[in-house]
């Protein structure tokens, strides 16, 4: 396919995603399956000019002075892809395949693609009802918050240290240049190109042989803060997948017990396999069973309760872009409800001087800071003081607190301050 082709594809696919309120991986998979001439390099090409597109659909929409899938796009061209008024007209030039030629207004708008003027929710390209919330965290600085918010996000892993060290695996995957990481110790991060197609990274021998997870370094940083130790007692309430029981094991070098649940068992199907790949002995997989508690036994006994709390996940829009388009506010009321009764049921299995490490990948504080003091007022827990809550990164500590947002409640680290993903953290021990 040429070039034009590919954007007249992208403007096809947001179309279908405007009309259909579908998420942009199933318009992809089904345009891809009605044009199977296409290339999985097209495919890629494709994807990654949607992907941009519901990035910065509000902002290009606003250059264009229309919110059509010709208009984002287009817009898209000139704020991402840096492309002069010319560049887009010998791409959108008539010619079969390629969008319609540019008219005299859009030429106009493209000649002065400026955001000057533009509201904080457009500059940053989030929904204009999250914009009291985003104020609220960022006060001045949110539609700078929110434009790295729409970027690209790299290749993060995380290296699993019970079977292999950081050195060997940059050896091993040296053809995709990997660098280290920032601010994790474990992790090696990997620079995408402008479709963002991701390396084969489950193919390589590296992961196959369980020496690397795909994991955002703030989903790291996450894990390290939350301080297991070896030994200890740990659950795992919202394992998921198992991402961070994953790193919560390798933090304890598997030694002690973590008891992985989540309320949802099918959320829980991956986890299995990936602990035997990962070389992982000392997790406890609770399976909950028509609607019943699996962790009665555990009241009271618990060193750590690790949250990775259900949340609107404004914090990962840059892996999920048009999650942020379809976020409404009834979710919002309805996970910080899950996120209430989840860090209650933590409250009643945690032991006295045992901590809860609450974790979203949000942003907002009705969610993170909001949340914790609640919480404080219910039970009685006090907060980890940040020099503490930081020492497992080391000399990177002191750095990293400076560039986070840091709070009484905890630690937010977002794509503008700490190059990660959008994390809280919060870590708090039961004083009675």
């Amino acid at each position: 396919m040429t070039p034009s082709a590919r954007i007249s594809a992208a403007i096809e696919v947001l179309a279908d995603i405007a009309e259909r309120r579908r998420p942009a991986p199933d318009a992809l998979k089904d345009w891809g399956l009605s044009h199977r001439f296409a290339g999985s390099g097209d495919r890629a090409a494709i994807a990654g000019l949607v992907y941009d597109a519901l990035r910065r659909r509000a902002s290009s929409a606003f250059v264009m002075g229309a919110e059509t899938p010709r208009a984002v796009v287009l817009g898209m061209l000139a704020l991402v892809r840096d492309l002069d008024v010319d560049g887009i007209g010998r791409l959108a030039n008539g010619a079969r395949f390629a969008p319609e030629p540019l008219s005299d207004e859009e030429r106009a708008r493209l000649s002065n693609a400026s955001l000057d003027g533009a509201p904080p929710h457009v500059a940053g390209d989030y929904p204009e009802w999250l914009d009291p919330h985003f104020a609220g965290t960022f006060g001045e600085e949110r539609a700078a918050e929110g434009a790295a918010l729409a970027s690209r996000a790299p290749l993060d892993l995380r290296v699993n240290t019970l079977a292999a060290d950081r050195e060997e695996a940059e050896q091993e995957l040296a053809e995709y240049r990997p660098a280290p990481t920032r601010w994790s110790p474990l992790g090696l991060r990997i620079a995408l190109t402008a479709e963002g197609k991701n390396p084969p990274i489950q193919a390589e021998p590296a992961f196959l042989k369980g020496h690397v997870e795909i994991q955002d370094e703030g989903s790291q940083l996450a894990a390290l803060l939350a301080g297991a130790q070896p030994g200890q007692q740990v659950v795992d309430l919202c394992a998921g997948g198992g991402g961070k029981t994953l790193a919560l094991a390798a933090s304890m070098d598997n030694h002690g017990q973590i008891y992985a649940t989540d309320s949802d068992k099918r959320r829980l199907a991956p986890i299995h396999a990936r602990l035997t790949r990962a070389h992982v002995r000392n997790v406890q997989v609770r399976t909950p069973r028509g609607g019943e508690d699996a962790l009665t036994d555990l009241d009271g006994q618990i060193d750590l309760v690790l949250i990775d709390a259900p949340c609107t996940g404004t914090g990962s829009w840059r892996r999920n872009p048009d999650a942020k388009w379809r976020v409404r506010p009834g979710a919002l009321e309805q996970r910080v409800k899950d996120q209430i009764e989840t860090l209650d049921r933590a409250a009643s299995l945690v032991k006295r001087g045992g901590r809860i490490a609450y974790i979203t990948c949000s942003v907002l504080d009705a969610e993170n800071g909001a949340q914790v003091r609640a919480f404080r007022q219910r039970h009685g827990f006090a907060p980890v003081p940040p020099a503490e809550l930081t020492e497992a990164l080391g000399e990177r500590a002191f750095l990293f607190r400076r560039a986070a947002l840091v709070t009484d409640e905890g630690v937010l680290m977002t794509p503008r301050r700490t190059e990660t993903d959008g994390f809280f953290v919060s870590v708090m021990r039961k004083s009675s």
